[in-house]
């Protein structure tokens, strides 16, 4: 049972359009791309649509985004504009992309300019976000989001709705969070592969499916003893770490990840939407000024690296890796402070580069052998 479950979330992760364009075509619904690194996906499935995770991909030619971004952009907004301008998105009906950074402000406009055939949405996500006028200003951003997609909707979003939305992702959240610790005292059984294809596997299929799922991995789990690894065990901070290519090089080194700090894997789930608030979107507003460890949502004492500290004690973790993605400027504010917690608490710590055009990890090999020798 758990064999089939991990090779249907291996599949859905691998196969991402077939998912998405399977469901549209049998549910008759309308999908919705949400660009990373976070946006209001409640508000897309109160709407009776289908959020859809758009993180770019690997061996994506690129082309046509060469006419809209430089060399020295995020391989991930290459990816996404070019998957956006051949075609490949074509089965959205629209597009939430939030302004969390310099590049993913100026996608928002090469999109439109480029894309006119999916309109997108944009919402700016506040950085005073603990403060009250901060929690106003979003609240003024998800209306303005919500009006947008009623329109493709065609009626309205009633507030109901997206409170029964808030339940269903909180749901999924707590399950994944399960998930994560389970797969954490289960080395053996979880690999690599299979935590990530878990986590991005979610991006693809609904909501509520994905939770059924997840539900039924975490009870098969719970059914098995607690393993000991006889490798190394490690917590991963960054954007996004799902390169198989580098996931199998820390096999080969029987190196397993444990635990992380990822935007595209826990950061999603580790911070539930409050009851605070006097209405669904105030609640969701809340929601972002909460959030801690996020490389997109300003605290000026930048806790990432504090946080994984904790994780690594929780976990029992021997080590911790940071994945910065090339050309990231959320990234490249981090990694400095992150690598410094570590090395300050007296603790082993790799630092990697990593690009979702670049096939070559022969660079990351030979620090992954070393590290594993240090650890």
């Amino acid at each position: 049972m758990l064999k089939q479950l991990l090779e249907k979330c291996e599949d859905i992760a691998l196969n991402p359009k077939k998912y998405v364009c399977d469901y549209i075509e049998k549910s008759g619904k309308k999908a919705i791309g949400m660009i990373p690194v976070f946006g209001p996906e409640e508000l897309v499935d109160a709407a009776g649509m289908f959020p859809v995770g758009l993180w770019g991909g690997y061996n994506v030619k690129l082309d046509l985004s060469k006419q809209y971004f430089p060399a020295f952009c995020a391989s991930i907004v290459h990816a996404i504009i070019e998957l956006g301008l051949n075609g490949t998105y074509n089965m959205l009906s629209g597009v939430v992309m939030p302004g969390m950074s310099d590049t993913l402000i100026s996608l928002s406009q090469n999109w439109r300019s480029g894309v006119k055939n999916i309109p997108s949405i944009f919402i700016v996500y506040p950085q005073n976000r603990k403060l009250d006028c901060g929690v106003e200003y979003l609240v003024e951003e998800l209306e303005f989001v919500k009006g947008k997609l009623e329109a493709i909707r065609g009626s309205e979003i009633k507030d109901e709705e997206i409170q029964e939305s808030i339940k269903l992702y909180n749901e999924h959240r707590a399950l994944m969070r399960e998930f994560s610790m389970l797969a954490s005292s289960h080395p053996n059984t979880i690999k690599n592969r299979d935590r990530s294809f878990v986590f991005k596997s979610a991006y693809f299929i609904p909501k509520k499916d994905h939770t059924e799922m997840v539900r039924q991995i975490n009870e098969e789990l719970k059914k098995l003893p607690e393993e000991k690894y006889d490798g190394k065990k490690i917590v991963v901070a960054g954007l996004i770490f799902d390169d198989l290519n580098i996931l199998d090089i820390l096999e080969q080194n029987k190196i397993r990840i444990v635990g992380d700090y990822l935007a595209h894997e826990s950061v999603q789930y580790n911070t539930d939407v409050p009851e605070v608030g006097k209405n669904a979107l105030e609640r969701l507003a809340n929601q972002w000024k909460n959030i801690e460890g996020f490389s997109a949502a300003y605290e000026p004492n930048k806790l990432v690296g504090e946080l994984s500290i904790e994780l690594m004690k929780k976990t029992k973790a021997d080590g911790a890796m940071f994945a910065q993605t090339k050309f990231s400027d959320l990234d490249e504010y981090d990694m400095p402070l992150f690598v410094k917690d570590m090395r300050d608490a007296h603790l082993p710590v790799l630092a990697i580069e990593v690009d979702q055009q670049d096939a070559n990890s022969e660079q990351i090999r030979t620090k992954i052998q070393t590290f594993a020798e240090m650890l």
